[in-house]
């Protein structure tokens, strides 16, 4: 099933399921100071969940797309050297603005997963937060996940709601307990389940989040409850797809094969699933969206967060062996693959000029070094 496929049968079942169908935001997040760039799909309904504002409807869904480099929640210096981490990825969400709550939305994930995509149920583990007993409930109960594959999980982080299963926008904002699916990849991967000592390993991968919006945390660490409790979904596409085409890296899916070719071809170099070429294939994808979404080199904020990232990929392209400009050639291959998900011809031709920009700031001479 290819990547595309999954995106629109995601977002198909939710509009099955009552809910608005609402394009992805800029990558800069409008109105918001506290994020660098946006890096979950809840970003652009943080209003809502906060009863700031109010839209035409209660259910919404989207395939948003996200960058984590810089700032908090940084993946840049991992990229290339792990099977899921990017700087650049989108998320698959479905939200609640006080409509439904846990049981509702944890029936919709096990739809679709199950019934849906047809992943088999013996390969789901699924972790709550450790006081969360409703959720335990839910998934025990009425969904009837055996109690051998479900896990709580407490305050895991050195703090109180310090825990993998308690979300947290950032410092302040909307937060909660939430619940987590993981995929079971088989024994022949080394890992443990999640909690475990070996849970760092690949053979169990989360693959949706879904977090019950239940508070607003202040600077001051106190959490206020919301005036309607909702959900904020969220499931990565890379990893769905490797799940679904049976592959074990997100380098190996179909969105990522193109570009890779197209890396290797710029560069001059064999694609031998060498990790700089994953960088460089990854890097494309993050400059490419910033780039259309208005944000240029710089030395400050975020322009300097992307010179940052064209810097690493001009630095692994000249470890493949590039001479001269490369990471600007790569953008065709970017726009030919990742055009359609951009939804308007105009945000094509903003990828588009990115050719232009980057052949500029990716000039060998001032990245070489870094």
């Amino acid at each position: 099933m290819k990547s595309a496929e999954i995106r629109e049968a995601f977002l198909r079942f939710f509009e099955e399921q009552g809910h608005t169908r609402v394009a992805s935001s800029s990558l800069i997040p409008g109105n918001d100071p506290t994020l660098l760039f946006t890096n979950a799909g809840m970003n652009q309904f943080k209003d809502c969940f906060l009863g700031q504002e109010k839209r035409a409807y209660t259910r919404a869904t989207s395939s948003q797309k996200c960058v984590r480099a810089g700032g908090k929640n940084s993946d840049l210096e991992n990229v290339g050297y792990t099977a899921r981490h990017h700087t650049f990825f989108e998320m698959l969400g479905n939200f609640s603005f006080g409509d439904y709550f846990k049981r509702d939305a944890i029936t919709y994930a096990w739809t679709f997963l199950t019934g849906v995509l047809k992943l088999p149920k013996e390969k789901l583990w699924v972790t709550v937060y450790a006081s969360d007993d409703e959720a335990y409930d839910i998934w025990t109960q009425q969904i009837g996940v055996p109690v051998e594959r479900m896990i709580r999980i407490g305050d895991n982080k050195g703090a109180p709601y310090a825990s993998d299963n308690f979300w947290t926008m950032g410092d302040t904002g909307p937060c909660g307990p939430c619940t987590e699916i993981f995929y079971d990849h088989g024994d022949h991967i080394w890992g443990g389940p999640p909690g475990s000592p070996e849970e760092d390993g690949d053979r169990y991968i989360e693959i949706w989040n879904n977090v019950f919006m239940q508070f607003n945390r202040t600077a001051d660490g106190v959490l206020h409850p919301l005036p309607a409790p909702s959900v904020d979904t969220g499931m990565g596409l890379e990893r769905i797809s490797a799940v679904m085409q049976h592959v074990h890296s997100n380098y190996e899916i179909d969105l990522f094969k193109n570009l890779l070719s197209a890396s290797a071809a710029a560069i001059g170099c064999s694609n031998d699933d060498q990790s700089s070429l994953k960088v460089v294939s990854d890097h494309i994808r993050s400059c490419g969206f910033l780039i259309a979404d208005g944000v240029l080199p710089s030395n400050e904020g975020r322009g300097y967060v992307l010179r940052r990232i064209i810097r690493r990929a001009c630095r692994h392209g000249n470890k493949l062996g590039a001479t001269g400009s490369f990471f600007y050639k790569i953008v065709a291959a970017l726009v030919a693959e990742m055009g359609k998900p951009s939804r308007n011809s105009s945000s094509n031709r903003a990828i588009s000029s990115a050719c232009s920009r980057l052949k500029k700031s990716s000039s060998p001479k001032p990245w070489s070094t870094a």
